[in-house]
């Protein structure tokens, strides 16, 4: 028999599972004995529960976290000939979409502090083509919401929360910041589905009933198209399970934050503090700890050694979006975005799942440590 230790996982849904299996089993029975699996009481359930933990007036469920932001975009009229600011240090979508409605991404550098967009660098980006702003809520950490509405003011900020659901700005959840709030229900995410859903956020009851229907193709009445929508639709399976999953959302952000507690507190013993950056948490801002990003000196090799020794790791993300083939024609050129440059040389997400056990990541560190000595 081998002697060899179970490896550390990156992510295991397995282990999450056997807490909410039975609800999960008698929440899709509940489904299935309605037949209705698309949209429903199901969908408006969970988007009343969403809206009561978010403290937002409404929320509207949505078929992705991409379809978020997209549907969002649609819904402030963002077309042809306009600009949209965000970050290049962010996944795919966030610029994404707004390549797809015709409009051109615009990218200001990061904050090397939170990865996020550095509010003293967007006056300069602003033009009179800028028809929104998106800021992303990085790894679980809040941007700086009241500086970047200071630096935009009047511009619609649409809130890229896709991994910072329960996420709060100086009290505030986010998602009820800015205009528009916009989640993903991943799998992976704190707060996942099992399979794509999304969710978007806001204090306007206007822009709400408007994304009402432009989940349903702009349509109200039935067969009654008022504008051009999308198919953004929920799925009931979908709703039945996130509203299993959301009563114990806290307890698993706890959970993280206290992994990410304990994480420093081994780091610093083991010596690590001056090699390794840890994640900030900024005053006023709290972090839920989607992922757990540090800072490493020789990131590619000590993820290989990591994985040689059976850790989990994981670049978010190595290559910055304006150095995307896809965006070439939008002119930027490497050396154009410094901070987001040298984060995507560095970053390292270490395991952080509300599962992990302390002598997980007690072996997380023990295999740093071993690299770098």
């Amino acid at each position: 028999m081998s002697d060899q230790k179970p490896n550390v996982p990156l992510f295991d849904l397995t282990r999450q599972w056997s807490e909410v299996c039975d609800d999960v089993h008698a929440a899709v029975e509940r489904v299935f004995a309605t037949q209705q699996f698309i949209l429903g009481p199901e969908v408006a359930a969970l988007e009343k529960e969403c809206a009561a933990f978010l403290k937002v007036k409404r929320a509207v469920a949505v078929s992705s976290g991409t379809d978020a932001l997209l549907a969002a975009l649609m819904t402030l009229g963002v077309g042809s000939g306009d600009e949209v600011i965000t970050t290049p240090f962010t996944f795919f979508a966030t610029a994404g979409v707004i390549h797809r409605l015709g409009a051109r991404p615009v990218f200001v550098d990061i904050d090397p502090r939170d990865f996020n967009l550095n509010p003293r660098k967007l006056a300069a980006a602003v033009t009179s083509r800028t028809k929104a702003i998106i800021p992303v809520h990085l790894y679980g950490q809040a941007a700086d919401m009241e500086a970047l509405a200071a630096a935009a003011p009047g511009i619609p900020l649409v809130e890229d929360c896709c991994q910072a659901i329960g996420t709060e700005y100086k009290g505030v959840p986010v998602g009820g910041i800015g205009t528009l709030g916009c989640f993903s229900f991943f799998p992976t995410k704190n707060l996942g589905a099992f399979g794509d859903g999304g969710l978007v956020t806001t204090n306007d009851e206007a822009l709400a009933d408007r994304l009402v229907d432009m989940r349903i193709h702009g349509m109200r009445p039935k067969y009654v198209h008022h504008f051009v929508g999308g198919n953004f639709r929920l799925d009931a399976i979908q709703a039945a399970i996130l509203r299993v999953k959301l009563p114990r959302l806290s307890g698993w952000i706890a959970k993280r934050q206290a992994g990410a507690a304990h994480y420093r507190e081994l780091l610093a013993s083991a010596g690590l503090a001056g090699t390794v950056t840890l994640p900030a948490e900024l005053p006023g801002r709290s972090h839920t700890y989607h992922q757990y990003v540090v800072r490493v000196p020789q990131r590619d090799a000590l993820r290989e050694h990591m994985a040689k020794e059976g850790v989990g790791a994981e670049i978010y993300y190595p290559i910055s979006l304006h150095e995307q083939e896809c965006f070439a024609d939008l002119g930027y050129r490497k050396g154009d975005f410094p901070e987001s440059e040298k984060a995507e040389a560095e970053v390292l997400a270490l395991p952080i799942f509300p599962e992990l056990r302390a002598d997980e990541r007690e072996r997380v560190v023990a295999a740093i440590a071993r690299f770098y000595r």
